[in-house]
C-alpha cells in the first residue's frame, strides 16, 4: 500500500494557500454537501408533482418542514469516507511517508460498507476501525447505492484497467468525489487521476469517472479567495469535452446554457439536464442549480435558492442537491450556510470533525 513520498498527495505543491480562508471553504464544502443530501434525502424517490402534494405548490425549501433532526444518506456517509481516505494517505505523507491513496480510498469505503449491517467477503482485506469508524451517526442503512455495495462486496478492488461494474454510471461516484478538491497543494491534472482512480472503485462507466474528476477539479477552481463560479464552470466544460465523454459534455453545456435563460420550470430542467440518477446528470443538475441562484442576492440566499431548485424535480434530489450544496459552499465558505440548517441536521457535529481533521493534515 506504500510508495514513494514524492507521488503522494502532500508532495505536489501548487501555490500558497490562505489558512482562514481555507478552513471556511472545506467546512462550506462538506457541510453544504451535507445540507442539500438532508433536504433532498426526504423526496429523493418522489416525483416533482409528489412532492408539491407533500410540502405545497412551492415544494421542499426549508428544513422546518422536516421532522428534525434530518438525517444524512449514503451520498454524506461515502463522502466523509473519502475525506477519512485522504486523512489517512495525508498522515502517511506527513511522516515522510508515501501510501498508494486509492488503495487507502478503497479500504475507507470497506470500512463503510460494515456501517451498513453487511459483511464483507472473506477475500476482502482487515483493517482496523479509525474514529469515523465509531459515529452512531453514520451506522445507518439510507438506501446506499447498490453499484456502490455490489462492486465493494466482491472484495476486489475495482480500477480503470480492471473495472468491477464497467456499464454503471450511478451518481454516487459524483456526490462522494467534492473532498478530492479540497486537497490545496495538488495540481489539477494530479486531482483528475486521483477522482478517476476513486470512482473506478465502484464504477466503470465512462461518465461514472469522468463526471467524478470533472467536479472534483470544479471544486478545487473554487478554492482561492474570490474565484469565479463561472470561470470555474467554463473549466469544468473544458474539461468535459476533452474527457472524451459525449454526454458528460453535452449535460454540463446544457446545464451552462439553461442558467441563462432565468426563469427556468423545473419540468423544462428535467427535460434539459434529465433526473440525476446518473453520474452526468447530477453534476449538470447541481451546476445549474448553483449557477441559476447567482442572482439571489447574499450568499446565504443564493444556497437556499439553489437547494430548492435542485431539490424539486423529478430525480435522485440527495445526489442533485449535494452537488450544489457542495458547489455554493466552496464559493462562499462556511458564511453560506444558514445555521439553523447546519443545526437541523442529524451529522453536522460529524461533518465538522471530518473536515476539521482534513485541515489538521493540509493547513494545520
Amino acid at each position: 500500500m506504500k510508495e514513494s513520498p514524492e507521488s503522494s498527495p502532500g508532495s505536489q505543491a501548487e501555490e500558497s494557500v490562505d489558512a482562514v480562508v481555507f478552513r471556511s471553504k472545506v467546512h462550506g464544502c462538506l457541510l453544504g454537501g451535507a445540507l442539500g443530501d438532508a433536504l433532498g434525502y426526504p423526496v429523493e424517490f418522489d416525483s416533482l408533482e409528489g412532492i408539491r402534494a407533500r410540502f405545497g405548490t412551492s415544494g421542499l425549501t426549508d428544513f422546518r418542514q422536516l421532522e428534525a433532526p434530518a438525517p444524512v444518506s449514503d451520498d454524506t456517509q461515502m463522502t466523509l469516507y473519502t475525506v477519512d481516505g485522504l486523512v489517512e494517505v495525508l498522515q502517511w505523507a506527513n511522516d515522510g511517508v508515501g501510501a498508494d491513496e486509492t488503495a487507502c480510498l478503497w479500504l475507507a469505503y470497506l470500512r463503510w460498507v460494515k456501517t451498513q449491517g453487511v459483511a464483507l467477503p472473506g477475500n476482502a482485506p482487515h483493517q482496523p476501525d479509525r474514529w469515523i469508524d465509531g459515529q452512531e451517526v453514520l451506522r445507518h442503512r439510507r438506501d446506499p447505492a447498490n453499484a456502490c455495495l455490489s462492486a465493494l462486496l466482491t472484495g476486489e478492488m475495482g480500477t480503470r484497467s480492471r473495472p468491477v461494474n464497467p456499464d454503471s454510471k450511478e451518481s454516487g461516484t459524483v456526490t462522494r468525489s467534492a473532498p478530492f478538491g479540497l486537497l490545496p497543494y495538488v495540481a489539477g491534472e494530479v486531482l483528475y487521476r486521483f477522482a478517476t482512480d476513486g470512482a473506478a472503485l465502484t464504477h466503470g462507466h465512462a461518465s461514472a469517472l469522468h463526471s467524478a474528476a470533472v467536479f472534483s477539479t470544479l471544486i478545487h477552481d473554487l478554492l482561492p479567495e474570490g474565484a469565479s463560479l463561472q470561470a470555474a464552470a467554463a473549466k469544468a466544460l473544458e474539461r468535459a469535452a476533452a474527457s472524451g465523454v459525449p454526454e458528460l459534455a453535452a449535460r454540463l453545456e446544457a446545464a451552462v446554457a439553461l442558467a441563462a435563460e432565468q426563469p427556468v420550470q423545473p419540468e423544462r430542467m428535467t427535460e434539459v439536464l434529465g433526473e440525476g440518477w446518473v453520474a452526468e446528470e447530477a453534476l449538470a443538475i447541481g451546476l445549474y442549480a448553483a449557477l441559476s441562484a447567482e442572482r439571489a442576492g447574499a450568499p446565504q440566499a443564493q444556497f437556499r435558492a439553489a437547494l430548492a431548485v435542485a431539490v424539486n424535480h423529478d430525480g435522485d434530489s440527495d445526489a442533485t442537491a449535494s452537488v450544489a450544496g457542495s458547489i455554493l459552499g466552496t464559493l462562499h465558505g462556511r458564511d453560506a450556510l444558514p445555521p439553523e440548517w447546519v443545526e437541523a441536521i442529524d451529522a453536522g457535529e460529524t461533518v465538522e470533525k471530518m473536515a476539521q481533521a482534513l485541515i489538521r493534515v493540509t493547513v494545520g
